[in-house]
């Protein structure tokens, strides 16, 4: 992977009021922020819970966490479950405002649009509907309210995965040290470029770390320049604790690479606006 010349998608580089009114303290602009991988369990509920309070307690910004996976993870590592009867359909089928199903979690400026079985039918739905940009046009609108919108997404390849690159500014893909994780990560690249003109961003990261383990070593020497987040006890807390890392052990190596890979993302984001 490291020998091929890309043209398209780019791979991110790296350098070195109430907080639950509308509007968002910081004053930053509206940013989509996907969380995405072909591959299960690589820890995409992990990343975006953690890094939407990043979002909200490092910079201050008004975020939501968008849960797009049927298995509904995210909403599970705040505590919080979907209310009503298959509300996330709803929402993509405009039956029913995001804004009537957003719940707060626990945390100041973190909002939660939680998933449920639904989301399951909702490749056919987008279907039925027609609609290329919907959920470009339902992140679009949420940022009026919300300066980053985090979606934890599912593992397919469908018209879902296709919507979500097409509504991201930047797109993270965290990749556990295996020669399947790169497999996956070549598959994701042929994903966003093959539905997205104006493709954003890739910022693929290391995830589950583990640097005792020559292969998980072998492969962070081969990407010295990408983040990496390492595998920890504190990590697997969280779905106990129902809490992020940063609340859990704020001085640990997980939450210190969560806001090292915040920074980050925040700087590419400044970089593509500027």
């Amino acid at each position: 992977m490291a020998g091929k010349k890309r043209t398209l998608p780019r791979i991110a580089g790296l350098t070195g009021g109430s907080p639950d009114t509308k509007g968002d303290p910081s004053g930053a602009l509206g940013a989509t922020i996907a969380i995405y991988s072909v591959k299960g369990g690589v820890g995409k509920t992990t990343f975006a819970s953690n890094l939407a309070w990043c979002s909200a307690q490092i910079s201050g910004h008004r975020t939501l966490l968008w849960d797009l996976d049927a298995a509904g993870g995210s909403g599970f590592l705040y505590g919080l479950e979907p209310k009503g009867t298959k509300p996330a359909h709803d929402v993509f089928a405009k039956e029913r405002a995001p804004e009537k199903l957003i719940q707060k979690t626990g945390y100041s400026r973190i909002h939660l649009l939680p998933a449920d079985e639904s989301i399951r039918a909702i490749d056919a739905r987008l279907t039925e509907i027609g609609k290329r940009r919907r959920l470009a046009k339902l992140t679009r609108a949420l940022g009026a309210d919300y300066a980053r919108v985090i979606l934890d997404c599912p593992p397919v390849i469908n018209e879902l995965s296709a919507q979500i690159v097409r509504a991201a500014d930047l797109v993270i893909v965290p990749l556990p040290p295996s020669p399947l994780s790169t497999r996956a990560f070549d598959l994701v690249v042929r994903e966003i470029a093959g539905n997205t003109r104006r493709h954003p961003p890739i910022l693929p990261v290391l995830s589950m770390l583990d640097m005792r383990r020559t292969l998980h070593r072998e492969v962070r020497e081969q990407h010295p320049g990408w983040p990496a987040v390492p595998y920890a006890s504190a990590l697997e807390q969280c779905a106990v604790q129902h809490r992020p890392v940063g609340e859990i052990a704020p001085g640990s190596p997980a939450a210190r690479a969560f806001a090292n890979l915040w920074g980050a993302i925040e700087r590419k984001l400044a970089e593509r606006r500027g």
